[in-house]
């Protein structure tokens, strides 16, 4: 309490009239508390009204003491002092020695003794009031301004103590700075003087060892006084009688030294003034002359030099306040003998400018006032606290105030209207705002021990209540039954109860909602009601519309913590209305939604996985490539991260959405939402979706292009590479990931299985369908991936070919990539690129072949749904090389093929019948001689240089699917070569060159008689029985031909047409016109030159017979077997000759 009043510095007037005022108010609380505790939100009787009544009456109580006992002990001890001095002025008593204990020093006891004698002198707030200056210099200048100071070690006089502090250049005593620290701790000195003699100067040493000595000093003190600077001059005149006066400047906090000249220069016009005054008065009285001529002849430069170090812009910790000028007088007051005042001291007017200047400037406090900090932080905290009980009283009483007001108003006028839905929301406005307060915490204004928002919030809901069960909750439950009436009403299986069954469950779930606070869903009610109940009767629409939903939703909300608001359903009506539910919804459906929660919660926890993940540290890009990515909640990290944990927890603790609407208890569901069946249909669900993420992903997986044997051997190379391989970096991440979920076989049901084997043996199946390894959800996925990497190995179980692997398709792409390095370093590349394709022309089995067709037969193992996968990694990187090889050699073949059979065609039939309408015919021999069946030049080609990609289906040629991949036949050769081979076949049916068919004459009108001669074969026709001719051609005769001759009923014999040599036949063939009959006879047509229409009927004996001849008009051989780009064909030799044999990699 001293500190505290210490540092108040106010009078004791002022410390009593406020501790009386505060005495005042806190009893005029404990009356209020007393009489009128409502008013402060507290309950008559109640534990916390008497808590708070006790607590104020007792600190009340002992605040009224501790002033009373302050009181009589500061009259006591006032008391004392005066009779004290009363006896030490009479004189009736010896000055009692100060008797010093053991743990006391000397200074201790000066120290208390001018503490007692201040005390004494000024009361109890003396520190606020008394002076403390220390001098310092030394001891002969010290004596000359204040004589006696050194012997008594302290003067007092004028509400001001001067201390001796002795010589600056010795070290300070300690001891005695720490006593004068506790003598008044929050400003232990006022200032410091520094007295320097009549003949001292201050040189730089001296101002060195000056301010160290200062320094010391406010370290020892821990608080740094201003100095002021005392010059003692002297006169050679006596000065006695002399009127003095204070003489001196005084500098600013921040002084430059330009202030100390300006501030000695604006003190001359007074010195000069004064001075003349005195001589004028006195000749000897020359101080103040003299002084201001010293300065104007170049001692205000002086000054300004000496004073320099002194200044804050030297960084001086030592803070010079000012410079005084005096003559060497001691007081006029000062008795050196007197014993009754040892330490009285009257103060001549020159220290009058320090006096009056020192309460005006303060130090500075070195170092951490703990103390003063410490009080001043608890003056603060008092003053806060303080205001914030006022604030916290008058916000809360308002509150509470206002709270009453609204309730009172909603219970005393029962009508329904507006004004009372108004005002039971704002009610509700209140509640949500002390339920929030109540759960986070009151506003800092309204805390301060005056808290009460949960005990109003106790006391208003009982209230808000009745109000809003009136407004509220009974309408909502009166329209949810007449809803829930209106379903169960209606016809069984009419459009009018499906319509109805669809908000039915809803408003069957909120009616429940009000019966069960442990089900309560705010949101879900509000929404509900907003189409239930969309008006009020006695309500404006709008106003309804604007706060019921927010009514609503508080009231489900409140519901679990007020159960006493509920109500209680129908339970006819409840079973009615779940029958017509039940029976119109028919399943359960909240699984998918249960679902998309779990892999939401998931999402955001795991990343996506890309090709780059899947394949990390080798470079996926030069082999394949895809913009698709694998979802990260698809992954094992996923399933085994959260997943996994995730179905186990809605398995076990959650049931269907709708379970606790639809049904009266847990046994009436279903078995199919049993924990078991959820946690089956759950996890069946996800690794179908799993599974099904991961094949559209590895199914969009595209090979990287590659047009070179150089690129498609670095592709096969990396492929095959163990340590940089992306295909096997793939397949591990495919092996890892497609095991998810596996579960191994327990020791129990391996032993269990042993058992029934071993006693149902006759029983065993042939091939075990049951898994002997891990089994997991991803089998019937990822199984016949993970049989061709060795990680689904169990016996006697019906699996893939065993021959089948990653390491042995590996393996055969190393033989590959090493015969194509073969082919790109040989010294002829081309020569040795055609011979590699010529054996595949030929049908001769090389390794490209075999590893084809391994490959292609990895790509069926896995399946149809993995067939985009399989065809990019185990089939288009040998497509790809079978096409670099057999490209280049398809164009070589080519040229083969123009060179020996096309330029020869060219040579013995352009330009001549039946190619070509002309008059020379072509040779027959000679086209027999090129399409004769085997030992024909273009069979005996086909077989010998095709055999291997073009083989021979009856008549026609086909291409070898297995081993033509990557080449493209040209259309028109295949269409020329069988047309030419379905030719050979008619021309040579027996064997022999020819062709036999039958011709039959038909009737025409107005012709009696027709003859047709071929190659020497006859047929007369003159309207006899139609009968059929044989003929062959071409027949056996020298003289090839065919001749026409018909007789009309007008005209005698006339030619129809004379066509000679062997095509006579085809000649006169192409003249008629053709209607097919039937699969074997055509229908001919001539037209006579006299318009009359000759017929004959031809029957052929194998397809058309000699009309297929017909169709070789305009026939020509084409040039090219394939379809070859021929930039494509060159670019594939274009690569470097030198590339290095990679044999690590194999």
């Amino acid at each position: 309490m001293k500190r505290i009043v210490v540092l108040m510095k106010k009078s004791g007037l002022w410390f009593w009239s406020v501790s009386i005022i505060i005495l005042l108010v806190c009893a005029v609380m404990c009356w209020q508390i007393w009489q009128h505790p409502e008013h402060i939100g507290l309950l008559p009787g109640s534990l916390k009204h008497k808590s708070w009544l006790i607590s104020l009456c007792a600190g009340t109580g002992i605040m009224t003491a501790c002033l009373l006992l302050m009181f009589f002990s500061t009259r006591a001890s006032g008391k004392n002092h005066f009779t004290h001095d009363v006896k030490q002025a009479l004189g009736d008593d010896a000055f009692a020695p100060v008797k010093l204990t053991r743990t006391e020093t000397l200074w201790q006891a000066e120290l208390l003794a001018i503490k007692t004698h201040l005390r004494r002198r000024y009361a109890f707030f003396w520190r606020c009031n008394v002076r403390l200056l220390l001098v310092t210099g030394d001891d002969t200048a010290i004596a000359q301004l204040v004589p006696g100071l050194k012997e008594k070690q302290w003067l007092e006089g004028n509400r001001t103590v001067l201390i001796y502090g002795g010589s600056l250049t010795a070290q300070p005593d300690s001891e005695k700075y720490a006593a004068l620290r506790k003598l008044r701790r929050s400003r232990p000195l006022d200032g410091i003087v520094r007295v320097i003699g009549e003949n001292q100067h201050l040189t730089p040493q001296i101002t060195d060892h000056d301010l160290r000595g200062l320094e010391k000093i406010g370290e020892q003190l821990r608080y740094q006084p201003p100095v002021w600077l005392w010059q003692l001059c002297d006169s050679a005149w006596s000065q006695s009688g002399r009127l003095t006066q204070s003489v001196g400047i005084t500098l600013p906090a921040r002084a430059v030294p330009e202030d100390i000249v300006s501030q000695l220069s604006a003190l001359l016009p007074q010195l000069r003034a004064q001075g003349l005054a005195q001589v004028a008065e006195n000749r000897a009285y020359d101080f103040l002359l003299r002084l201001g001529q010293q300065l104007l002849q170049g001692g205000c430069e002086r000054w300004k030099t000496r004073l320099s170090p002194w200044l804050y812009g030297a960084r001086q910790r030592v803070p010079l306040r000012g410079l005084m000028f005096s003559l060497a007088d001691p007081p006029s007051g000062h008795q050196d003998g007197a014993e009754n005042h040892v330490h009285a001291l009257t103060f001549p007017p020159a220290w009058q400018g320090i006096l009056d200047d020192c309460t005006r400037v303060r130090g500075r406090r070195v170092g951490m006032a703990w103390a003063q900090m410490l009080a001043w932080s608890l003056m603060a905290v008092t003053g806060l606290w303080a205001a914030g009980l006022l604030l916290s009283f008058g916000l809360n009483y308002q509150q509470m105030s206002s709270v009453a007001k609204k309730a009172r108003a909603l219970v005393e006028h029962p009508a329904v209207s507006d004004a009372q839905l108004t005002a039971l929301h704002e009610l509700r406005n209140d509640a949500g705002r002390l339920q929030y307060r109540y759960q986070h915490g009151a506003p800092w204004y309204q805390r301060f021990g005056l808290d009460h928002n949960q005990a109003l919030l106790r006391a208003m809901l009982p209230w808000y209540g009745v109000a809003s069960n009136r407004l509220i909750r009974d309408p909502a439950s009166a329209a949810l039954r007449q809803k829930l009436n209106r379903l169960v009403d209606s016809a069984p299986d009419s459009e009018r109860r499906a319509a109805l069954a669809g908000p039915g469950y809803d408003q069957l779930k909120a009616w429940l909602m009000m019966s069960r606070p442990d089900r309560a869903d705010g949101a879900f009610y509000a929404r509900t009601m907003k189409t239930v109940q969309p008006t009020l009767r006695g309500v404006s629409p709008g106003l309804w519309q604007s706060l019921a939903p927010d009514l609503w939703a508080f009231y489900i909300h409140a519901l679990p913590h007020n159960p006493q608001w509920k109500i209680i359903p129908d339970s006819t009506l409840v079973a009615r209305s779940r029958q017509v539910l039940l029976r119109q919804i028919g399943q359960r459906n909240a699984e998918s939604t249960l679902y998309q929660e779990m892999l939401n919660a998931v999402r955001r926890n795991v990343a996506d996985v890309t090709l780059d993940d899947m394949t990390a540290g080798t470079d996926a890009r030069r082999l394949f490539t895809t913009d698709e990515v694998v979802p990260g909640m698809f992954t094992r990290q996923a399933w085994e991260g959260g997943i996994q944990q995730a179905i186990d927890t809605a398995a076990h603790s959650r049931r269907d959405e709708i379970d606790w609407v639809l049904s009266d208890s847990r046994n009436a569901v279903s078995s199919d939402l049993s924990p078991e069946a959820l946690k089956a249909r759950l996890t069946q669900r996800y690794f179908t979706d799993f599974a099904g993420s991961w094949l559209n992903f590895l199914n969009s997986l595209r090979l990287t292009p590659a047009n070179t044997i150089a690129d498609v051997t670095d592709q096969l190379t990396l492929m095959s590479d163990v340590r940089q391989s992306p295909l096997i970096a793939l397949m591990n991440t495919l092996a890892w990931q497609g095991q998810t979920g596996q579960q191994s076989e327990g020791l129990s049901d391996s032993i269990i299985k042993s058992a029934k084997d071993l006693i149902g043996r006759d029983d065993k199946p042939v091939i075990d369908q049951r898994a002997a390894g891990p089994q997991g959800p991803l089998d019937d996925t990822f199984g016949p991936l993970l049989q061709l990497l060795g990680k689904n190995r169990a016996g006697n179980v019906m699996s893939a070919d065993d021959t089948l692997s990653l390491q042995t398709y590996l393996t055969r792409i190393t033989r590959v990539r090493l015969r194509l390095q073969q082919v790109a370093g040989a010294s002829d590349p081309q020569e040795m690129m055609q011979t590699l394709a010529q054996t595949v022309f030929q049908g001769k089995s090389v390794d490209l072949t075999d590893t084809r067709q391994y490959g292609s037969l990895m790509a069926a193992s896995l399946g149809e749904e993995w067939s985009g996968f399989g065809n990019t990694l185990f089939v288009q990187p040998l497509t790809r090389a079978w096409e670099t090889v057999l490209q280049p050699s398809a164009a070589s073949l080519n040229d083969r093929w123009r060179r020996s059979l096309t330029a020869n065609w060219h040579t013995a039939f352009d330009g001549r019948y039946p190619f070509a309408d002309s008059k020379s015919d072509a040779s027959l021999p000679m086209l027999a001689e090129f399409i004769r069946r085997d030992s024909g030049r273009i069979d005996r080609f086909l077989a010998t240089e095709l055999s291997g990609v073009l083989h021979k289906e009856g008549s026609q040629w086909v291409p070898d699917s297995a081993h033509s991949q990557g080449l493209a036949f040209s259309p028109a050769f295949l269409r020329a070569v069988n047309q030419l081979s379905q030719l050979s076949d008619i021309l040579f049916t027996d064997g022999s060159q020819g062709i036999r068919f039958e011709l039959q004459a038909r009737p025409s009108p107005e012709v009696v008689e027709t003859r047709l001669t071929i190659d020497g074969q006859h047929l007369h026709y003159f309207n006899q029985m139609a009968d059929w001719q044989s003929f062959r051609w071409p027949g056996e005769t020298f003289k090839p031909g065919t001749l026409l001759t018909w007789t009309s009923t007008r005209a005698g014999a006339r030619l129809f047409g004379d066509y000679t040599g062997t095509w006579g036949l085809i000649r006169w063939l192409e003249q008629g016109q053709r209607r097919q009959l039937d699969r074997s006879q055509w229908m001919m047509s001539f037209t006579a030159p006299d318009e009359r229409t000759l017929q004959w009927v031809l029957r052929s004996q194998l397809g058309k017979g000699p009309l297929a001849l017909l169709d070789l008009r305009g026939f020509k051989l084409p040039d090219r077997i394939f379809n070859v780009d021929a930039t494509a064909a060159a670019q594939a030799f274009d690569t470097n000759s030198d590339i290095t044999d990679m044999d690590g990699a194999e």
